[in-house]
């Protein structure tokens, strides 16, 4: 296999830099976070087949014409501030190769295209997209591309596949190039609506605030959550059954499976009141829908059910909250992620949304990767797929993607252990094909007023969410001084009614109720299953005698200044980035930024994050990664991961003092 080309960046190649858009600002930090712990595919990444008749010249001409057309296709990022500059369309050689395979099916397109995903891209030197030509027998058979999401989603790199292969086409034919596009990466800068988007943060904290947490995990699944599932099911009676109920409630197909999910989730777990991730293009002008540029969002759509309520009525009340979802969706990612993590921080809560929902359509010629799943999970019209199901990071959310295509309904299902195992991932493609069944022949399929499924073991219900008492004893028993812990749901104290969880810790002399809360909050974002409850109590036993002690979630911690030199440095990096700090420039920062509070309480937003990093490498310390960042740990928690950046070594091979 050849090797990529090196492009030469060079100032001069750049015809115009601006702002990234507010859709943009995420990916571009999220290019940050470990890919483990990314919550998007970077890089993207997809394939067509080429047409027999062409060659491999014909394929590299029609990926210039793209590059041509596409300025996305030659834009870059800045490493520390959101921006990005466009290049000329000669800026750099084309990132091809070729691989020679002995043939194209389905087997060697999955193995190919996940070797090229995992390939990474630079957009900050480097063309942000990969293409690899796969050859049989000297003649190109099929191309994948790869694509870097700050740059290119994933309706872009579907618009780019379609287009490649309609490109091939034409060529063989002797049809001219089409027109350079006429929407560019620039072009939306300047129409973000910035009083809008505080608007719509405003909103949607206030929604999210009141909103459960991780109402699936009382689903069931293994013990450990160790397991990730990802299961593709198509059926072709279930295009027809959704079409009908469509139809019939006048919204879209895309509308009805989402209400579908929501009672589905009524149904098993009993919340009647959730957060559901959907995604949306972004593309509702037709100038749009050609655009290979960053515009899908994610909207935050809030469900309400009425227990007892049929079919129709869910369906509009999901209608209405995702259309409010969209008019409020031009957010600036960056100050949501702040805010919501101040908000998580006073209110000791980590919001996980239930569903996190994708429509989209496959690009043509497809062919669907995997291993056929047990022939008795499938409907008689059906056909699933495994796409993976292997040990990987526990999924918090069960993801869900609908793709209609060619007369088929397409289910993409991926979910942890913790929510779904195995066997109960495959059945919900199947039983959500067998609700549209049930709809489409007049059943009215009223929500149900309690959980048709029994929890899990070892959850309970707490006023923000589902808690694992097991894990926030593992949590206490972590903090210094906790000699034995056991936490359990009690309701003899509770105010009005409301259940509390206590927690009996045995200490060593010392340690208070504030350090312990304080200790679970630093450890939200950590464990999955872990919830701070609206009310704790909190009784210490000492070794050297018995005092109880009660404590709340709004317990007033006291500010506290840094005291090592990790913690010094890192307020000093925080006090430079914050708005209107001082300059930086030394590591002796100001007394004032209290180590009890998150990076967020001290107003620092996503778009600081790159800098403050590059501040704590000049001031010699490392060891913190950039979504570690953007959570609820205290600067304290987090200053205990620093640790001193290792000597740099002179050209000559000294070690500097």
């Amino acid at each position: 296999m050849n090797r990529l080309p090196e492009p030469t960046p060079s100032a001069a190649a750049v015809t115009g830099s601006g702002p990234l858009t507010w859709v943009q600002q995420w990916h571009w930090f999220e290019r940050t976070i470990p890919a483990a712990r990314r919550v998007n595919p970077t890089p993207l990444a997809d394939h067509c087949h080429v047409p027999p008749p062409a060659t491999l010249a014909d394929v590299h001409v029609a990926l210039a014409s793209l590059t041509a057309r596409h300025e996305a296709l030659r834009t870059t990022v800045d490493p520390l501030r959101p921006i990005q500059h466009v290049h000329r369309a000669d800026w750099a050689p084309l990132p091809v190769d070729h691989l020679d395979v002995p043939a194209v099916d389905a087997g060697t397109l999955e193995a190919a295209t996940a070797a090229l995903a995992a390939r990474p891209i630079d957009p900050e030197r480097n063309p942000p997209w990969l293409a690899r030509v796969l050859l049989v027998a000297g003649r190109p058979r099929a191309v994948l591309l790869a694509a870097h999401h700050v740059l290119i989603d994933g309706w872009g790199l579907a618009v780019l596949i379609n287009q490649l292969h309609d490109q091939l086409h034409d060529q063989l034919r002797g049809v001219g190039a089409p027109a350079e596009a006429s929407v560019h990466p620039l072009d939306t800068v300047a129409a973000q609506p910035l009083e809008r988007a505080r608007a719509a943060e405003r909103e949607w904290l206030a929604r999210r605030a009141s909103n459960p947490t991780g109402v699936l995990a009382p689903f069931g699944g293994a013990d450990d959550g160790a397991g990730r599932h990802r299961l593709q099911h198509r059926s072709v009676g279930a295009y027809d059954d959704l079409h009908r109920v469509a139809r019939r409630h006048r919204v879209s197909p895309e509308v009805v499976v989402l209400a579908a999910l929501a009672h589905d989730v009524a149904g098993r777990t009993g919340e009647h009141r959730f957060l559901a991730s959907v995604v949306v293009s972004n593309r509702a002008r037709a100038a749009l829908r050609n655009s290979v540029g960053v515009r899908a969002l994610t909207v935050p759509v809030q469900i309400d059910l009425r227990p007892g309520a049929a079919f129709g009525e869910v369906v509009a009340s999901v209608a209405a909250a995702s259309a409010a979802a969209y008019r409020h969706g031009q957010w600036r990612p960056a100050e949501l992620v702040a805010a919501e993590a101040r908000m998580h921080r006073r209110l000791g809560v980590v919001t996980v949304p239930t569903i996190e929902y994708n429509c989209y359509s496959w690009p043509r010629d497809y062919l669907v990767p995997g291993y056929p799943a047990p022939a008795h999970d499938t409907l008689p019209d059906a056909s699933a797929t495994w796409i993976r199901s292997a040990p990987d990071e526990p999924c918090d959310t069960l993801y869900v993607d609908l793709s209609l295509d060619a007369g088929f309904v397409t289910l993409d299902v991926t979910v942890g252990d913790h929510l779904l195992d195995a066997g109960q991932a495959v059945a919900l493609p199947v039983r959500l094909c067998a609700f549209l069944r049930a709809l489409a022949g007049g059943a009215e399929c009223p929500v149900p007023a309690r959980p048709l499924t029994p929890a899990a073991s070892g959850w309970w219900r707490a006023p923000q969410g589902w808690v694992c008492p097991a894990k926030v004893e593992d949590v206490l028993r972590g903090h210094a001084g906790v000699l034995d812990v056991t936490v359990a749901p009690s309701g003899d104290a509770a105010r009005e009614g409301e259940p509390h969880l206590v927690a009996r810790a045995r200490t060593a002399p010392g340690v208070t109720p504030d350090e312990l809360h304080r200790h679970v909050l630093d450890h939200l974002d950590e464990v999955p299953g872990i919830a701070a409850p609206g009310r704790y109590v909190l009784s210490r036993t000492a070794t050297t005698g018995t005092t109880s002690t009660t404590g709340t979630a709004a317990l007033r911690i006291p500010p506290r200044p840094p005291a090592t030199g990790a913690e010094r440095a890192l307020a000093a990096a925080v006090a430079a980035v914050a708005p209107d700090g001082p300059p930086g420039g030394s590591s002796d920062g100001p007394d004032a930024v209290d180590m009890n509070r998150c990076l967020a309480d001290h107003g620092v937003t996503l778009v600081a994050v790159p800098r403050l990093l590059a501040l704590l490498h000049r001031f010699g310390f490392t060891g913190i990664a950039p979504d570690e960042l953007a959570g609820t740990a205290s600067l304290g928690h987090l200053a205990t991961a620093l640790e001193p950046s290792p000597p740099r070594a002179h050209r000559g091979g000294d070690t500097s003092p």
